[in-house]
């Protein structure tokens, strides 16, 4: 069959720091945009208002928040309130309780079906190898191990109308970097949520290992993080 070329672009939109910048990079590089968000069951669903916000400001074309449920599933702080969220860690290197297992391959996955149904080639990902907190499913050797499962498991790729290719334009950037990055392109990082444990207000705790990057990376980029955090 005659393959297709389209500017659509699916992405993958959490509301965090890493996912807007990954947004606002599609859009830079000419893609009409679509969002997709999960209500995962996950303790920090402040983000999902935040990436329904974003999605709104950045003028994505639709914006699909999808509810699965892998708080059934439990293993991770994320999504088991009988676990605690680490605070303060000093060593990120690990594996930690944070950790959702199989998150990203389930979050590709609902991308890819709504790429293959849209017509769209292109899966956008904020996944970061630099500064994370040991996650396998955000490593470059993980990434094109599902791009070219991708293009083996649908109907639209093994029928020769295109080949899908996951972006990670942040996979290779230190935090600092993508804050830059982020900035140059007019990313509003004050709309952005990164905590995994805010209050009831949805103040960041500026403890856990996600808000201790974010702090970190704004501290080296030199600049001011917009957000407010638990006294």
């Amino acid at each position: 069959m005659t393959k297709t070329t389209t500017n659509k672009a699916v992405v993958l939109l959490s509301g965090g720091l890493d996912s807007t910048t990954t947004l606002a990079i599609a859009q830079n590089e000419g893609f009409d945009c679509f969002a997709m968000t999960f209500r995962y069951g996950q303790r920090h669903v402040h983000e999902i208002s935040c990436a329904r916000k974003i999605a709104e400001k950045m003028g994505v074309l639709e914006h699909r928040i999808v509810a699965i449920d892998l708080k059934a599933l439990g293993g991770s702080a994320l999504t088991d309130s009988s676990l605690d969220v680490p605070k303060d860690r000093g060593d990120m290197t690990d594996i930690p309780i944070t950790y959702v297992p199989a998150r990203n391959t389930i979050f590709l996955s609902y991308a890819l079906a709504w790429a293959e149904v849209m017509g769209a080639w292109d899966i956008y990902i904020g996944v970061n190898a630099m500064d994370y907190s040991g996650y396998p499913d955000c490593r470059p050797e993980y990434i094109q191990a599902f791009e070219k499962m991708a293009n083996l498991a649908t109907a639209a790729a093994v029928e020769n109308r295109g080949k899908y290719t996951i972006h990670t334009p942040i996979i290779k950037l230190t935090k600092a970097q993508i804050i830059r990055k982020g900035t140059e392109i007019g990313v509003d990082y004050s709309l952005t949520h990164s905590c995994y444990d805010p209050d009831e207000t949805g103040r960041p705790c500026g403890h856990c290992d996600s808000c201790q990057l974010r702090l970190k990376g704004f501290a080296e980029a030199g600049l001011d993080d917009p957000v407010k955090y638990v006294p």
